[in-house]
């Protein structure tokens, strides 16, 4: 009998992550659809885009190399990764009616986000119930993770058209993402290839929003480069609750023999927008305006034994007006990171071993963060800085079934004493050619921020004594998966240790920066989806319907106090999304999404202190329709549809209904 090896590629385009069918291998990223985050894996199965009589008579399997995701130090073969890891692909981006990467992972039902205005304008991410300043947030694997305060973690230079996935690790991951990735990290990937040569939208809807977004791209000789700005503004949907966003981002990718390239990136990003209670319900007309610089070098030499080398630097400046265009309570604040990283991998029989290191110094210059300076320097009174050091060291054994990841982290940070050591270990089997059964235990820590070392004014009061957090957690799961229906379910058990909360005893004004003893979680997250146009192709063939849920039990003792974070986490999140045709040319994607807040905000009405009161159950609604005419794009976005009033957090309502549309044109 001869031997036949036939392909046939959906799509192929030689990237880092590439989704394609091939003969007797589908490849499923992370994925099912739509911001339904699962976890990457590698399903062998026959192909479903040959029909049964075409089919060969003995089909071979192949590694497919370039499917990866950074479930590492650095891009691993998806099939070689025993580390859970989720992504959000471009495709998906592009279907949902948003317009900011927060707004993005509000559809992640084990993700929460607390929105403090319109369009992620300033929003925390968490992850398991974790505060933003335990997310360790990366583009392209450079920790740009914010030490001034969690709040500017996503002050970044990335419009949503530059961005090829993101992948997101949830439980502590220090082996990962390093020092910081208390309870998850989320590290954004850009786009390298040049898939378009220009990309341009505009887009208008109500409170006077506009934008405008453009992207060229184009490959000199052995480089691929790339250039993109956009502007967003509005007017805001409540007083003061205006915002105005710039980003521009300039990448250049190198390549080299053998895979190597060298990749250069240079953003800016400028925000201001009105802070309507924010920080305190007392000032209702506080105001930021904020600007970053980030600059980063990345290499990646080498096959068997590969090399990867990383600079980078990162300035965030932010002025603070506690009454907008005065004085009373202004802070002015520039904080530096500066960066290297040097990371080994060397491939052999035995598996795959990692050998990382990286040094990192942290600075403050502020007005009333850090200690004083022996000289005044413009607006800065104050000045703090530490250096970060930690090793890491990861071996990953690949046989047919079965997937052992086993490493550690060794860390000592110039603000603690002596050195720590953070170990991990994954586990990953597949019982079958569709389901798979994992399981993860895991440490991290996080150093606290400048906020919560130095943060003394009107309203809060610092603890320069912060102890570093300490986390460990335990995560088991499985994984089924078929071309119409793929089911997920994930129970964890995390623990928190010297938890660094701002809390006030009852009565009391100011909020103060404080170590809690422990912070136990427990939770379950499950996933289903279908997908009928896979057996019904007269459907579509993007058609799916994708349900998540997910719930979380947490215990802390607080002692009494009133917890500004710890207790006010995210019990139960349900979120659902039905994509679909209308027609030939026009798509409809619907976000529905309820979810339960435990602890209590503290409402004001007319200025008036109304008390304590528990967060209210509540559900929103959102709609885009595409309509795709050859390299034009038309969309409406029709976000909170049945206009549900509801808090994040604190007195600062969310916005109503909000109606944008715009048009979009790309040049392949």
């Amino acid at each position: 009998m001869n031997e036949c090896k036939v392909f046939r590629f959906k799509r192929f385009l030689r990237k880092s992550y590439s989704v394609f069918n091939s003969m007797h291998k589908i490849v499923n990223i992370g994925v099912v659809m739509n911001c339904m985050l699962t976890f990457a894996h590698v399903t062998s199965t026959s192909a479903q885009t040959v029909a049964a009589e075409q089919q060969p008579a003995k089909m071979q399997e192949e590694e497919l190399e370039e499917v990866t995701v950074t479930a590492s130090r650095m891009e691993t073969p998806v099939s070689q990764s025993a580390k859970l890891v989720a992504v959000i692909t471009k495709a998906q981006i592009e279907k949902a009616p948003v317009q900011s990467i927060q707004e993005l992972l509000v559809y992640a039902a084990n993700i929460d986000i607390i929105q403090r205005g319109g369009h992620g304008v300033q929003a925390d991410i968490s992850i398991r119930g974790g505060s933003a300043d335990q997310t360790a947030v990366l583009l392209n694997g450079v920790n740009l993770t914010n030490p001034h305060t969690g709040h500017y973690n996503f002050d970044i230079p990335i419009s949503l058209s530059d961005i090829e996935r993101i992948e997101i690790v949830h439980g502590p991951s220090a082996l990962i993402y390093g020092s910081g990735a208390f309870s998850g990290g989320i590290n954004i990937i850009t786009k390298k290839e040049t898939d378009a040569r220009i990309y341009a939208r505009v887009e208008a809807g109500m409170h006077a929003l506009y934008g405008i977004e453009a992207r060229g791209a184009t490959t000199v000789g052995a480089t691929s480069n790339s250039l993109s700005v956009s502007r967003q503004k509005a007017d805001g949907y409540i007083a003061n609750s205006d915002y105005d966003i710039c980003n521009l981002l300039w990448q250049t990718r190198l390549k080299m023999k053998e895979k190597s390239y060298l990749d250069f990136q240079l953003g800016y990003n400028n925000k201001k927008y009105g802070a309507n209670t924010f920080y305190s319900a007392t000032y209702p007309n506080q105001y930021e305006r904020l600007s970053t610089w980030m600059g980063s070098v990345k290499g990646s030499f080498g096959n068997l034994f590969r090399i990867i080398p990383i600079l980078y630097w990162d300035r965030h400046y932010d002025q603070f007006d506690l009454i907008k265009d005065t004085e009373t309570g202004r802070n002015y604040h520039r904080g530096d990171i500066y960066g290297a990283n040097l990371i080994f991998q060397y491939k052999s029989r035995l598996g795959i071993t990692n050998l990382g290191g990286e040094l990192r110094r942290e600075e403050i210059s502020s007005s009333n963060l850090g200690l004083p300076m022996a000289q005044a320097h413009d607006h800065y009174t104050r000045y703090d800085e530490r250096t970060n050091t930690s090793v890491t060291l990861e071996h990953t054994v690949n046989r047919e079934r079965f997937v052992a990841s086993a490493g550690v982290m060794i860390n000592h940070n110039t603000i603690q004493q002596g050195v720590h050591f953070y170990p991990s270990v994954s586990l990953a089997y597949r019982l079958d050619n569709a389901l798979k059964v994992y399981a993860t235990w895991s440490r991290s820590t996080r150093m606290p921020t400048f906020t919560d070392l130095y943060y003394t004014t009107e309203t809060h009061l610092a603890n320069e004594s912060l102890k570093s957090e300490r986390s460990e957690s335990v995560d088991l799961g499985i994984k089924y998966n078929r071309p119409f229906v793929s089911v997920s379910l994930v129970g964890y058990l995390m623990w928190g240790r010297n938890i660094i909360d701002w809390v006030r005893a009852p009565g009391d004004a100011k909020w103060a920066s404080w170590n809690l003893t422990e912070l136990d979680k427990q939770g379950v997250e499950a996933g289903l989806t279908f997908r009928p146009g896979s057996k019904w192709p007269s459907l579509g063939e993007g058609m799916a319907l994708i349900v998540s849920y997910a719930r979380m039990n947490q215990t802390c003792d607080t002692k009494g106090f009133e917890s500004r974070y710890s207790l006010n986490y995210l019990r139960d999140k349900c979120s659902i999304q039905l994509n679909h045709s209308i027609f030939e040319g026009l798509s409809a994607n619907w976000y529905f999404r309820v979810q339960k807040r435990m602890g209590t905000f503290r409402r004001y009405e007319n200025g008036a202190d109304m008390g304590l009161h528990p967060y209210p159950t509540f559900s929103t609604a959102d709609l885009k329709l595409n309509y795709e005419l050859k390299q034009w794009n038309f969309h409406l976005n029709l976000n909170n549809l049945y206009d549900t009033y509801y808090y994040d957090t604190g007195n600062v309502p969310q916005a109503g209904f909000w109606l944008t549309g715009g048009v979009s044109y790309t040049l392949p």
